[in-house]
């Protein structure tokens, strides 16, 4: 009975080293191995054998990309100005041995060295720089928290001010600003708009009138025009039937018949009428004697 029992205990002990020498190490996570309280060797992610009682796991170390979102800091600016200003780091672990032996506590590590590093860069800025220059104090504190940690294997990606918080009074005083920079800015435009829509009204008004001209400028030697091509029209016709007479070569009674009808006409007309004698039988000086006549009843008109 005492054999068996002490053949249980053996295989028990078996059992629990062999259990002890199993580590499983999950992806993305290095397990810190050490022997006789010495480092070891770093184990990657899988199945691994370990020496029982001499060699053992101290620390599990993830690799994956963390976050930390440290409260607001108080800050002073250059001109005196009291700010709050929280920061969010985004970092990963690069080496698990240094990260396990480098630093003591590497979080509160991170933290502190944060905090330091964001006062000293907002100390050399005055309130206006702070607020406009939030990429460029992001760079520096990224290289320089980049730079401390590599030591604690540690690779710091990324750096973020979260929030700045200037005092109240501050506040109050930037808003009034702002609200009388955008009611100048509205003024600006607004002016600006009348102006412009002055300077197209007048432009519309000159080139209007300008238009106007033209085509009255265009109506009238386009009437002149047609005037003078109606008068060359009928001096034409008039020379074309004084030279069909001419080439006709009239006679005499033809003549005597034309100055009758010109008399026809002297006389149906409301002007004075004048008693010609049938005798006379030179139609030539007839008709120079009727245009004597009408060229002085003319005249006295006019008088």
């Amino acid at each position: 009975m005492g054999v068996i029992i002490v053949l249980a205990v053996v295989i028990l002990i078996v059992i629990i080293v062999i259990v002890k020498s199993i580590v499983v190490v999950a992806q993305a996570s290095t397990v810190i191995v050490q022997r006789l309280g010495k480092y070891s060797k770093t184990l990657g992610a899988g199945i691994h054998f370990i020496t029982p009682i001499i060699e053992k796991k101290v620390a599990t170390v993830s690799l994956k990309e963390k976050v930390a979102d440290f409260p607001p800091q108080p800050v002073i600016t250059k001109d005196n100005v009291t700010m709050h200003i929280d920061t969010v780091v985004y970092f990963a672990i690069t080496d698990p041995k240094l990260y396990t032996y480098g630093v003591e506590h590497p979080m509160q590590a991170i933290e502190n060295l944060t905090a330091t590093t964001l006062r000293n860069l907002i100390g050399d800025l005055e309130l206006d720089q702070t607020l406009t220059s939030r990429d460029t104090i992001n760079q520096q504190m990224r290289l320089i928290l980049d730079e401390a940690t590599d030591p604690w294997g540690i690779k710091i990606n990324r750096v973020e001010l979260k929030n700045i918080l200037p005092p109240k009074d501050i506040q109050e005083a930037m808003e009034k600003q702002m609200r009388a920079e955008r009611q100048k800015r509205e003024a600006i435009l607004t002016a600006e708009g009348k102006k412009e829509a002055a300077i197209l009204t007048a432009q519309g008004e000159k080139e209007s009138a300008i238009l106007r001209a033209e085509a009255k400028k265009i109506s009238t030697i386009t009437e002149a025009e047609g005037q003078a091509q109606a008068l060359l029209r009928v001096y034409e016709a008039q020379a074309e039937g004084i030279k069909a007479i001419n080439d006709a070569n009239p006679n005499a009674a033809y003549l005597t018949l034309k100055g009758y009808e010109a008399l026809e006409k002297i006389a149906n007309s409301g002007s004075t009428k004048l008693v010609i004698p049938t005798e006379i039988s030179n139609v030539t000086g007839l008709i120079a004697a009727m245009k004597e006549v009408v060229t002085n009843k003319e005249t006295d008109e006019k008088k």
